[in-house]
């Protein structure tokens, strides 16, 4: 057994990758090398399993975590040992350390998580990481996107949801000639639910079409599609029929920005209507019920009084505006649903908001309703 250098272990961390430092050294580009030395090291063969006798050692180096912002250099001492079982193909065999590097890496594993966790996390740009570590710009951007996409691949990350999120996204905006760009996001809003954290993000998907959110569903484990109990998205039929073909288990509900969205919608499309309705034209300056579009869909909340009195008259200008009055009505009465303090309430609101526009109310209501 190894004598442990415990200062040393302790301030750069070694004690936690099951090595010891026996010297340290510096170099001419400023780098800090730490030679170490395997605590624990394991001798089985790999080919018959048997314990092999120590031969010699040899050097393994490897980038690590900077060191008081200097790069450093890990030299490992890995030994290498001698099979004595005459039966056995393997001759000569190394002491197994890839849980401290994988097999012909440059750099330990906690060094690739924290290149990645400093470009998200901390949002250091890729030629600061690659400063830090004392490594080629090329080479932290690779290490960077093959741990993000391991960590995506994880069957783990996926367990433990049961609410999921959809939406689309407009990933590139495209002026003349040539398409947008769509995705389709997905989110674990379970932690929201639950109160135990943030959303977080599973993946993102090209396209934004029943047949890309289907697939990705498809391309799950039964254990997960089990799992899910409700789906959040917006009004888009398409992500309703692939929960609805993928999820027999789940219930597909629309988000309240949705909602609110959706309600404000029908509000503008009944003002725009009525306009027509009563002056034959399409809002003007001066139409009582143009120069409200904007309050309209505002918080009364968030209203100055001078905006409040300008929507009563607006509203009282022509009795036709009734129809407009009335949606403009249920639109802050569904605001105030879902900021209600307590669920409960809020949901007891919601039941009678709904309850109410069922019928004799104006058509864009009644559709709202559905």
């Amino acid at each position: 057994m190894l004598q442990r250098s415990a200062i040393a272990d302790t301030i750069c961390r070694t004690i936690e990758l099951g090595v010891t430092i026996t010297g340290a050294a510096l170099d001419g580009e400023d780098r800090t090398h730490v030679f170490c030395e395997v605590l624990e090291p394991k001798n089985t063969c790999p080919g018959c399993g048997r314990p092999g006798r120590l031969r010699d050692h040899i050097d393994r180096e490897v980038a690590d975590l900077p060191i008081v912002g200097h790069p450093t250099r890990l030299h490992i001492a890995v030994p290498r040992y001698l099979c004595e079982n005459p039966d056995c193909a393997t001759t000569i065999f190394r002491a197994d350390i890839s849980t401290i590097v994988a097999p012909r890496a440059q750099v330990t594993r906690r060094t690739t998580t924290w290149i990645l966790r400093a470009m998200i996390v901390d949002k250091m740009s890729v030629k600061a990481v690659a400063a830090a570590v004392g490594m080629s710009w090329n080479t932290v951007n690779t290490l960077a996107l093959e741990e993000a996409r391991s960590l995506a691949s994880a069957p783990a990350r996926l367990d433990g949801v049961r609410v999921l999120g959809v939406d689309e996204h407009k990933w590139k905006h495209v002026r003349g000639k040539g398409d947008s760009s769509f995705v389709t996001v997905l989110v674990d809003l379970t932690p929201i639910v639950d109160g135990t954290g943030p959303a977080r993000l599973l993946d993102m998907v090209a396209g934004r079409s029943k047949a890309a959110l289907k697939d990705w569903l498809t391309a799950r484990d039964p254990a997960f599609r089990d799992r899910i109990k409700v789906v959040t998205m917006d009004g888009f039929s398409g992500y309703r029929t692939a929960t609805a073909e993928t999820l027999n288990k789940a219930r597909a509900v629309m988000d309240p920005f949705h909602v609110v969205h959706l309600a404000a919608d029908k509000l503008t499309v009944c003002r725009q209507r009525v306009q027509q309705d009563t002056c034959g034209h399409r809002g003007r300056s001066g139409d009582p019920l143009y120069g409200i579009r904007r309050p309209l869909l505002t918080r009364i909340g968030l209203l100055t009084d001078k905006q409040k009195t300008r929507i009563t008259n607006g509203l009282e200008a022509r009795e036709e505006h009734l129809a407009v009055a009335v949606t403009y009505a249920v639109y802050q009465d569904l605001i105030d649903a879902y900021d209600q303090p307590h669920k409960r309430d809020g949901k007891i609101a919601m039941y009678k908001l709904l309850k109410r526009i069922h019928t004799g109310v104006p058509k864009e209501l009644a559709e709202l309703a559905q």
